[in-house]
């Protein structure tokens, strides 16, 4: 049975299970502040539950694609949309910064002293 951790919680579900549901059931959100009302319901239009996710999950569909393909969100972040990944072994998910949480930490990997 494959865990997934988010925000300080570890959560039990069942492989193949969508990742937006297991979040939901265990009472978390993947969505960051008013987005968690104002949300497409799981149906991969809005970007609004975009995650970080290390671990063993679906390939992205062709939906997830063409959102996170489209602004605010840029494809080289290597977000997923929750509502679109499904369980395929353990994950590590991070929720970031901002209404999409299409702020990925944007000096990651780079030089500081760039002159």
């Amino acid at each position: 049975m494959p865990t997934v951790r988010f925000r300080d919680r570890t959560i039990d579900c069942s492989r193949g299970a969508l990742l937006r549901t297991v979040l939901r059931d265990a009472g978390l959100t993947p969505h960051n502040g008013l987005a968690d009302r104002l949300n497409c319901g799981g149906l991969g239009t809005c970007g609004t539950c975009a995650v970080g996710v290390e671990g063993a999950t679906s390939d992205p569909t062709a939906r997830e694609r063409r959102r996170l393909d489209f602004p605010p969100h840029d494809p080289d972040d290597g977000l997923r949309l929750a509502c679109q990944t499904r369980v395929r072994g353990d994950l590590d998910v991070t929720k970031h910064d901002g209404f999409w949480g299409q702020h990925v930490d944007e000096d990651e990997g780079e030089d500081e002293d760039e002159d």
